[in-house]
């Protein structure tokens, strides 16, 4: 299997190339515009790449999600993560579809630093898309409170910053796209396929919520840098569940959690949204194993 950078090596240089986006995050910057005229290169990397078939399912409820989200309330997108291309694709399939370049233009992610920071190629894929940048929990485990003091300061502010940011612009018709794993799944260690107990509290601040399973994959993570990543061709759906009350959602979590007596609530209402994801994989695997059998 060849990498992304030797099989797009043009393709890439030219993204970098045209790229605006800062690799140095601080509390002034944590709002970033998506670059527009970078997304088409991503584009030829994915158009490529995907097979017939590839699609979105239940987008009838995406659509419901933004008309909430047009009149005032705010709305989660929660997607599984395999991979840095999940949301180019989502973005991708979702502009296919009619109707849909308006719900994925209404996107806004949760991102951490790390694709701003790691590299300049990862940074300038990302700045295509429009993104809110947080300092990871995960990012913070294992800081020294005192060797770490000023790298804890700057989380602080970063992260204060990110949540004013999303404070003002989540009741203006924008979707808020996060990874409730926190993480890309790396099928050499289960605990990424965990949700962070910071999901939680956007739950908790949210009106509603919509799912979103992802089956297949063209870009396939191994150690190292994404570029380093193998890619191949394959049918990649994205499958969006129906519309939730974040609220009826998350209090049935927590009642059930404390009926059985667990007493971490925020890492049950976490595993719950995983546990949703996983249900909604099984079953649109095996539509999409159907169509690869076409």
């Amino acid at each position: 299997m060849e990498t992304l950078s030797v099989m797009f090596r043009d393709v890439i240089k030219e993204v970098s190339v045209r790229s605006k986006t800062s690799t140095i995050v601080t509390e002034h910057n944590v709002y970033q515009t998506g670059q527009k005229e970078i997304v088409p290169l991503i584009d030829t990397i994915i158009t490529a790449l995907i097979l017939p078939g590839s699609g979105i399912g239940g987008r009838a409820y995406l659509y419901e999600l933004l008309r909430l989200a047009q009149s005032g309330k705010s709305c989660l997108l929660l997607l599984e993560h395999y991979s840095n291309l999940d949301l180019p694709i989502f973005s991708y399939l979702l502009r296919k579809e009619a109707g849909g370049a308006e719900t994925a233009d209404a996107i806004v992610a949760i991102a951490g630093m790390k694709l701003n920071e790691s590299s300049p190629t990862v940074a300038a894929f990302s700045g295509a898309y429009t993104r809110i940048v947080i300092y990871p929990s995960r990012s913070l485990q294992g800081l020294d409170a005192e060797k770490d003091r000023t790298e804890i300061v700057r989380s602080n502010a970063i992260n204060r910053a990110a949540m004013k940011t999303l404070l003002e612009v989540k009741h203006q018709g924008k979707l808020i796209l996060v990874f409730p794993s926190g993480t890309r799944y790396r099928p050499w260690d289960q605990s990424t396929k965990k949700g962070v107990r910071e999901i939680d509290s956007y739950i908790k601040t949210f009106d509603y919520m919509c799912c979103v399973a992802i089956n297949g994959e063209i870009l396939h993570l191994r150690p190292g840098n994404m570029l380093d990543d193998y890619i191949s061709t394959d049918v990649v759906r994205c499958t969006a569940g129906p519309v939730i009350s974040c609220t009826e959602f998350r209090n049935a979590v927590r009642a059930k959690a404390e009926a059985t007596g667990i007493a971490d609530k925020k890492q049950a209402v976490a595993d719950a949204v995983m546990e949703q994801l996983n249900l909604m994989h099984l079953e649109a695997e095996k539509e999409r194993q159907q169509i690869l059998k076409r």
